[in-house]
């Protein structure tokens, strides 16, 4: 089976795509069958396809359909819940586990992205936190970088640990490269996440011209990325 991780964010657009997508690469480079897997995705391009899917599956090293990675797709960029009732469905969390069951199967890496943030609904009874229980994956918390970010990663560990998640690393995503105190808030981020959760720093992406997963791959720790796929 595969060494499976979730990925999750601070809030929507903070990144975590950037990030899925660059572990996928930094991943592939190891000589390990990568594949990206996001359960649910809000907003089609004009081929019908989600920008997200479409990344991570270029990131990854198996050859995978859009369908396989990104099992449900809707076309309204909204809530994923509320996307779902706008085309009259309903999102089945048995059956997207098992889908991510079936390709870790065939990996030697899954990286499962989620969508917005850490407890965004799925239906009336369950929310992404719910199937990452479900799931049992060690999270990733992608940390978008500007103003409030502190807080909104504090609580968003403390909700990761509720659920009895373990907390394998974070990462900083540069949003705002004109933040004040960018260095200082990042500092107080590592102190935090170890003096709280023991979890290490996996990585800070700045601002970055070139938005390919390779680049974004070379600003991550790759000692502290062994200790968790090498585990």
């Amino acid at each position: 089976m595969a060494k499976s991780v979730f990925i999750t964010g601070t809030d929507t657009e903070v990144g975590k795509t950037r990030v899925s997508a660059a572990l996928l690469h930094w991943c592939a480079q190891q000589g390990w069958r990568s594949a990206g897997f996001k359960p649910v995705a809000a907003g089609l391009d004009a081929a019908g396809v989600n920008e997200d899917v479409q990344m991570l599956r270029a990131a990854g090293s198996l050859a995978l359909t859009d369908a396989e990675v990104g099992p449900l797709q809707f076309q309204a960029a909204c809530a994923p819940h509320i996307a779902a009732a706008l085309e009259g469905q309903t999102i089945n969390m048995a059956l997207l586990v098992q889908k991510a069951q079936a390709l870790a199967a065939r990996a030697d890496v899954l990286v499962v992205e989620g969508v917005g943030g850490f407890c965004v609904p799925l239906g009336p009874d369950a929310d992404t936190a719910d199937l990452a229980v479900a799931l049992g994956y060690p999270v990733i918390l992608v940390v978008g970088l500007r103003l409030g970010c502190i807080s909104h990663a504090l609580l968003t560990a403390e909700a990761i640990r509720a659920r009895g998640l373990p907390l394998a690393g974070w990462v900083a995503n540069t949003i705002d490269p004109h933040m004040p105190h960018l260095q200082a808030n990042i500092d107080t981020l590592r102190h935090e996440f170890q003096r709280r959760h023991q979890a290490p720093c996996l990585g800070v992406v700045p601002r970055l011209a070139d938005a390919s997963p390779d680049a974004a791959a070379a600003c991550l720790d790759p000692m502290a990325l062994h200790k968790i796929f090498s585990a």
